[in-house]
């Protein structure tokens, strides 16, 4: 991977996508743009909006999760309802 650098605007747009595709999964997102982990948390430190979006996905990741799982409660899976 690559060592940490500046992204564009673009680039944090694509970034943005590869991580709502891997369910806020930061790892993944980062090796599907070639970037290290440590760009990201930079970026992060440097750019609040980037911050705040970055946010808003894992809010809606999150989101789709807890609704996944309610549906398998209301179906009466005991596991769910365990977990």
């Amino acid at each position: 991977m690559s060592a940490s650098r500046k992204l564009t605007k673009e680039k944090k747009e694509i970034f943005l996508d590869k991580l709502e595709k891997s369910l806020g999964i930061i790892s993944i997102a980062c090796k599907q743009m070639s970037i290290s982990r440590e760009t990201y948390y930079n970026e992060i430190e440097r750019d609040p909006e980037f911050a705040k979006q970055c946010e808003g996905v894992k809010d809606l990741t999150l989101d789709f999760v807890e609704s996944k799982l309610l549906n398998l409660i209301k179906e009466g899976d005991t596991a769910a309802t365990i977990f």
